[in-house]
């Protein structure tokens, strides 16, 4: 017999079997032997080209932790403009009135700064506590500030103690709260629609009682957002509140919480402003605020895993998801810290109303945490603003600062308007310009309307007063035929 097994069928039955079984052994240990060869051959290979891989990893790494080790906060701000005393004067007065919100009795202060909250006790209209606002909302404090035309509401920032705040916090989902166009925070847009039903009445006696006074809604950290939505809320609904120009309405909102999409956070920069010190991570990062807050134990691990993602992910894709929240309004960025170098530095403050490059990336820094505080927020503001005033020329002529005063308007409005036009090139998702004038800075403005205005997609439901601010907000919404909840046509 021919072929790879031959045997002689002459042999016996038995000798045939054994000398079969033999050569079927010996090649299938020959192809055993050449698949081995063949194979470790290909291994051989493939490892031949980990460490090729392993380098251009490590490369990779090396070039990504060098670009995030030099990338301090001052490359964010470095092209914007420097603020004016007029429009930075009142950042440090608020965070001492924010400040006081920690305070049991204002007449007799146990953790005043230097010079004290700067709070006539005679002039405070209310102090509401966590029984008086039964954890809806953070405490808060309404103080006419009769020095500087001003009616203050200022609401403290988060209480680790408090259960009630993380549930404002968690309150919250990626796209689940729709306002005016765009989205925002549903839990911190509860806080604020609960504080509106809680002073409505009082609010609106006190603004038509001094019509020349501005209405400043201010907070730090959970407050600020708060803060932020109130003061779209009040814009949305003048007529609740006597019918309260737009110009009047102002809010500050001091290490911000990011609780609005890009098209909301840039127009209303004439109404918002956000302050934030140099490396301060909450208006930096996007994580959702739950889950800052969850973390809060490890902190640091969260935030570089988060700075590591955010890298691979491209500004553009970023900028056209419509859901993702920012830091609000007009941003004035304080920088006191500089790379390479110890120590701080004379503050220098920075504003802008950016589009693109808004904050997007967290900064690793040992400062992240720190810069957040309410206590050296004030405390670098009132730094430099000290500062500003210094350099300011004080022997100028009445006429020369009258004509400062209008520049400054004038390059607001243009830089918030600027700022409008540089959404729509980018495409930022229903982002369009306003249909009124420029509010916060602009003496030009015209009174609006007594009526309230149409909303920014249409809707023209008018609401009674004794509707409630959530439910007017629901109001925004309707059902289609199969039950899924939809805009308003």
């Amino acid at each position: 017999m021919h072929g790879p097994f031959q045997f002689d069928i002459h042999q016996p039955p038995l000798e045939i079997w054994v000398t079969f079984s033999f050569q079927v052994d010996h090649c299938a240990t020959v192809v055993w032997h050449e698949l081995c060869f063949k194979s470790s051959l290909g291994t051989m290979s493939i490892l031949c080209g980990v460490p090729l891989v392993e380098c251009v990893y490590c490369l990779a790494c090396a070039r990504w932790a060098w670009k995030r080790c030099i990338y301090t906060a001052g490359h964010e701000s470095e092209t914007w403009g420097l603020a004016t005393v007029e429009e930075f004067e009142p950042v440090p007065r608020l965070c001492r009135y924010i400040l006081a919100v920690y305070e049991d009795n204002v007449r007799n202060p146990l953790f005043a700064p230097p010079g004290g909250y700067g709070i006539n006790p005679d002039w405070l209209i209310l102090k509401k506590t966590y029984e008086d606002t039964q954890g809806r909302a953070p405490p808060y404090i309404l103080y006419l500030d009769h020095d500087h035309a001003d009616i203050v509401l200022a609401i403290r920032g988060l209480n680790l103690a408090k259960e009630s705040d993380y549930a404002v916090l968690l309150d919250n989902s990626l796209g689940k709260r729709k306002f005016d166009g765009g989205y925002v925070h549903n839990g911190l847009l509860k806080a604020a629609g609960w504080v509106m039903d809680a002073e409505c009445e009082l609010l609106n006696e006190v603004v038509e009682k001094y019509p020349n006074y501005s209405l400043t809604f201010t907070g730090h950290s959970l407050g600020s957002g708060v803060a932020a939505m109130l003061s779209m809320v009040v814009v949305q609904n003048q007529d609740k509140l006597g019918h309260v120009e737009r110009k009047r309405v102002r809010c500050y909102a001091i290490a911000p919480a990011r609780c609005m999409s890009l098209n909301l956070a840039v127009r209303y920069a004439d109404v918002i402003n956000s302050v934030v010190l140099q490396d301060d991570f909450l208006p930096r990062t996007a994580t959702p605020l739950e889950d800052i807050f969850e973390s809060l134990f490890c902190l640091p691990c969260l935030l570089c895993l988060r700075c590591m993602k955010d890298t691979c992910i491209p500004e553009e894709k970023m900028r056209k998801d419509p859901r993702r929240l920012y830091a609000p309004g007009r941003l004035y960025h304080i920088v006191e810290r500089k790379p390479f170098r110890m120590g701080r530095f004379p503050p220098v403050v920075r504003t802008a109303v950016p589009v693109d490059g808004r904050f997007e990336h967290i900064v690793l820094s040992c400062n992240a945490t720190s810069d957040h505080a309410i206590v050296w927020i004030e405390k670098e503001a009132r730094r430099a603003l000290d500062l500003m005033k210094e350099n300011d020329n004080t022997m100028e002529i009445p006429a020369r600062q009258i004509m400062q005063r209008q520049e400054t308007l004038t390059r607001h409005s243009e830089e918030h308007k600027a700022a409008l036009r540089r959404a729509t090139i980018l495409d930022v998702p229903h982002a369009y310009p306003l249909p009124s004038e420029y509010g916060t800075f602009n003496e030009e403005s015209t009174r609006r309307s007594h009526s309230r205005p149409e909303s920014s997609f249409g809707s023209t439901n008018k609401i009674t007063v004794d509707e409630t601010w959530d439910e007017m907000i629901e109001h925004l919404f309707d059902k289609n035929e199969h039950g899924h909840i939809v805009l308003k046509k």
